[in-house]
């Protein structure tokens, strides 16, 4: 079931944000955060901007969000997206539902563009990506370091 987020989910999103912190370079950052810290980001882009958990039982197993892409005025409806979903959950058809979802809430919301930035070695998220209709805008090199190792980032865009 998919609804918008509450920021009593801090610690189920937390949790799944937290892996993919620690054991992966999905994300660029490398401390995790707690749960407070993460009902903090919640409250701060729940309020503005679109912000979906898929739910199963009564617990988050992913969670998809739109947020500014920059913020000059004139990228105003330019928004980045964010998705992650439990490893455990993955390959189910629910990052697709979410982000149809996201797509549809930031559509309505007078967004024109949505840009997902992600770690070029993430295969599986640009193929992810490509199948919803996003197509690859750019390619830096080497612009993340994690793990003891340099990075290199694509964004990729969806016209809305």
């Amino acid at each position: 079931m998919i609804r918008p987020v509450s920021p009593a989910d801090a610690a189920d999103i937390a949790g799944i944000y937290n892996h993919f912190i620690t054991d992966t370079t999905v994300s660029f950052e490398t401390e995790p955060l707690s749960v407070d810290g993460m009902r903090a980001r919640i409250v701060s882009l729940a309020g503005s901007f679109p912000y979906l958990v898929w739910i199963e039982g009564d617990r988050v197993v992913a969670y998809c969000y739109a947020h500014p892409w920059k913020e000059r005025a004139a990228y105003s409806h330019t928004w980045e997206t964010t998705i992650y979903i439990d490893p455990r959950w993955q390959g189910r058809g629910i990052g697709s539902r979410l982000m149809d979802g996201l797509i549809a809430e930031c559509r309505s919301r007078g967004a024109y563009v949505l840009i997902a930035c992600i770690t070029a070695e993430n295969a599986g998220s640009i193929a992810f990506h490509r199948a919803l209709g996003f197509r690859q805008v750019s390619h830096f090199d080497g612009v993340g370091e994690k793990f003891g190792r340099r990075l290199d980032v694509v964004d990729m865009q969806f016209d809305l």
